[in-house]
């Protein structure tokens, strides 16, 4: 009987062209997934039912309900595309995923580009151009320098526990969280950042390309949410 769990060749193993021509491979994939998300972002704001109905779930426990079935959702993805070697699947999983990451934008978004006019568009460029320049200096440093990070699985875990409680709690109790909170959340997404970009070699195998790069879209787009954040509590 053929075995339809054959072992992973891992990225570790692989000789440095080869590895350099699956971090060519991941790293379009991530850029792929902004230019998906930028298309399902359009689309998704084009919808006043979709924009209405995020707006209305934007407040109290109705956020936190739109945040859980946004982690189930999210979390499905990334677990279908890792335990699953076929393309079309994987590609499945990255678009869910991306799908996503897209419509719990939409409120954030609709405020930025609708409601703030063109000093917003300026404000949505500043924040991306920002967050793109972090994640490549981020990933650069790491694959440049060949740092093993992960030793911040530790303290990205209990940074995470933490900021969950505080979103929960600010979500029940009406308190905004406010810029050091935000601040603190892109340490943590760039921390991330370092974390998965430096264990690509040891997590994945030659042909996880697709679930490496949904791990590094995923860490990217929360860099954006909170730099975006940022820049809007400025006016």
């Amino acid at each position: 009987m053929e075995n339809q769990f054959p072992e992973k060749i891992m990225v570790n193993s692989l000789s440095e062209v080869d590895r350099v021509a699956f971090y060519k491979k991941t790293y379009s994939h991530v850029a792929a997934g902004v230019l998906v998300f930028v298309l399902f972002e359009y689309l998704l704001l084009q919808s006043e039912t979709v924009v209405e109905f995020m707006l209305s779930m934007t407040q109290g426990y109705k956020w936190l309900l739109m945040l859980g079935g946004f982690m189930l959702a999210t979390n499905y993805a990334e677990g279908m595309a890792m335990r699953t070697t076929d393309k079309n699947k994987q590609y499945l999983a990255y678009g869910i995923y991306i799908f996503f990451e897209a419509l719990i934008f939409v409120p954030m978004l609709y405020i930025v580009t609708e409601l703030m006019g063109p000093e917003g568009s300026d404000l949505l460029y500043q924040a991306s151009i920002v967050t793109l320049a972090l994640f490549t200096g981020l990933s650069a440093t790491v694959l440049m320098t060949k740092t093993d990070f992960s030793f911040l699985k530790t303290g990205l875990t209990i940074g995470f526990f933490i900021a969950i409680g505080l979103i929960i709690a600010g979500s029940l109790f009406g308190f905004d969280l406010g810029l050091w909170f935000s601040v603190g959340m892109c340490l943590l997404a760039g921390g991330s950042i370092l974390y998965q970009t430096s264990n690509l070699v040891k997590t994945y195998g030659v042909e996880d390309y697709i679930p490496a790069a949904l791990g590094l879209f995923a860490s990217l787009m929360l860099l954006f949410w909170y730099i975006l954040r940022i820049f809007m509590s400025r006016d």
